[in-house]
């Protein structure tokens, strides 16, 4: 059951779902023109922080020892954008971002349990640019940033900028009991998915 704009702000209120610092305004009043909050799901915004995986003569082997996330970082440019220093994300180029938000998906308030997905927004794939592709799911006892591969499948530049809405969160109840089976990602402060 995927929950309501209303039902995810219960569930941020109640702890069940934390999103840090919490999206607002909650309501669209008269005079806003932004409300993060859309019928069944809640917008999500860019860090400042971004990785450049470097082009090589390597191939990435995941079935080698060492973490995909130590590997990344090793061949990676990290750059941070400011509102005056945008990205220009040229047609074919790859990054690594994540989101301003940190999100959790607690455990300790017991069932009914909490998951969600992360998804693009329409209008970011209308420009041709794919926010989070092929991953979308955000298990139960999830917390840290929520790393987003995206890619210019676009015919020009695409600006990223810090603290733009860029993905979307759908927040889903879970039926049952689950036992504990964290991430490797898991608390992952940076792109590539390191603490």
């Amino acid at each position: 059951m995927i929950l309501s704009n209303l039902e995810i702000q219960n569930a941020l209120d109640k702890g069940r779902l934390v999103i840090d610092p919490q999206p607002s305004p909650r309501k669209i009043d008269p005079g806003v023109k932004y409300c993060p909050y859309n019928t069944t799901a809640v917008d999500l915004k860019l860090h400042n922080e971004i990785s450049i995986p470097k082009a090589g003569t390597f191939a990435y082997d995941l079935t080698k020892p060492g973490s995909v996330s130590d590997f990344l970082a090793r061949n990676s440019k990290k750059l941070f954008l400011t509102e005056e220093q945008p990205f220009p994300l040229e047609p074919k180029q790859f990054v690594l971002a994540k989101t301003f938000e940190k999100i959790g998906l607690p455990t300790d308030k017991g069932p009914p349990y909490l998951a969600a997905r992360i998804e693009g927004k329409s209008s970011r794939s209308r420009c041709g640019v794919l926010v989070h592709f092929t991953a979308p799911t955000v298990h139960t006892g999830w917390n840290g940033h929520l790393t987003l591969e995206i890619i210019n499948l676009g015919p020009t530049t695409f600006l990223l900028r810090p603290e733009m809405p860029i993905a979307q969160l759908i927040v889903e109840q879970v039926k049952g009991e689950l036992f504990p089976n964290p991430s490797q990602f898991q608390n992952q402060s940076t792109p590539e998915g390191l603490p």
